[in-house]
């Protein structure tokens, strides 16, 4: 029998942010823990998630996820081991996925929490390569970008836990050419060395359109778009006839205070007939059982790489983020909640 504490830490949102967040903004606090209710358990989070689309939902505007409240305990992806149980289905011991991230005790509706298995995959997997992002990455490129074999491919943000494993699914699928671009020179060396990009560029060492027509010289089919502005810019300009955009996160626009430049050559669409797309993964859960089928088989099989950003404590749960918006992780930032 698991022993239940009666106290738990959870990070509030004290107060919106203005432009970049500050860890003021935030409050780590000890509030009480108790039995869960019926169809409820209670979790004991081994792993959270920081993920770009958190700090979207920090601002008091209508968005497609409701704004954190104030004072509150925020909400993300965690996975944990269930302590106590009033839920027919899950079992004390059990490990499972669910969105009470953010804090050391979640008490979770079982309807909402998946069950996971560490034999199958490490626990933190199922937050990155195996979790959400990869549902991302697997159906913005596979059913939002409509993409077939032959197509070449440009990601932006590529060394992160989206944009590595839409590169790598496209290379698998048989794109004549991926290409990536990164924030740093050891990140592009990733993309070349492990995950098998065709070409890679650090988008801090010059235009990124001049980069790209280097890149791509004979033009894109798919462009899968993380961050927004001069990336979505370069990539409308290198995009063949018919070509398709799959726009997934804007995060060079995140934390701005002032209206950004749409991008100058939207004009561009019409001649080239391209096709641009917004994308959430919750449109796309009927593809999770094919999803975990076919990309687990690629990593068991070794074909599919990814890597881990893990930070340990979730007193550092706000420095991982804030690290996570300005770009310091490789593939998957993730917090291990107990140091």
């Amino acid at each position: 029998m698991s022993v239940i504490p009666t106290t738990g830490r959870e990070w509030h949102l004290v107060a919106r942010p203005q432009g970049w967040p500050k860890p003021e903004d935030f409050a780590l606090r000890e509030t009480p823990v108790s039995e869960p209710g019926p169809g409820r358990a209670l979790v004991r989070n081994l792993y959270m998630s920081v993920d770009p689309y958190m700090r979207g939902r920090m601002n008091d505007v209508k968005s497609y996820a409701p704004p954190y409240e104030l004072d509150q305990p925020m909400g993300g992806g965690a996975v944990g081991k269930v302590v106590a149980s009033n839920a027919e289905g899950i079992s004390v011991g059990d490990h499972v996925l669910h969105f009470g991230g953010w804090r050391e005790y979640a008490t979770v509706d079982a309807k909402s929490a998946v069950k996971v298995d560490p034999e199958i995959a490490p626990l933190p997997a199922y937050l990155g390569v195996l979790g959400m992002p990869g549902l991302t990455a697997y159906s913005g490129l596979l059913e939002v970008a409509s993409f077939k074999e032959g197509d070449a491919v440009f990601v932006s943000g590529a060394a992160g836990a989206v944009g590595s494993e839409v590169g790598q699914i496209a290379k698998l699928k048989g794109a004549s050419r991926v290409i990536g671009s990164a924030g740093s020179d050891e990140k592009v060396r990733v993309l070349l060395d492990e995950y098998g990009f065709d070409a890679a560029f650090n988008y801090k060492d010059g235009p990124v359109a001049e980069q790209l027509k280097a890149a791509a010289p004979d033009g894109i089919d798919v462009y899968f778009d993380n961050v927004g502005g001069e990336h979505l810019e370069a990539a409308i300009s290198r995009l063949k006839v018919h070509g398709r955009i799959t726009v997934c996160g804007m995060i060079s626009q995140y934390n701005a205070t002032e209206p950004t430049p749409a991008p100058r050559n939207l004009a561009m669409v019409i001649g080239k007939r391209l096709r641009i797309q917004g994308m959430l993964v919750g449109d796309h859960q009927h593809l999770q059982e094919q999803f975990f089928q076919e990309v687990g088989g690629w990593i068991r099989e070794g074909k599919l790489h990814y890597r881990e950003t893990v930070i340990k404590g979730v007193e550092n749960a706000v420095d991982a983020f804030l690290g996570m918006l300005r770009g310091e992780n490789t593939g998957k930032m993730i917090v291990a909640v107990e140091d």
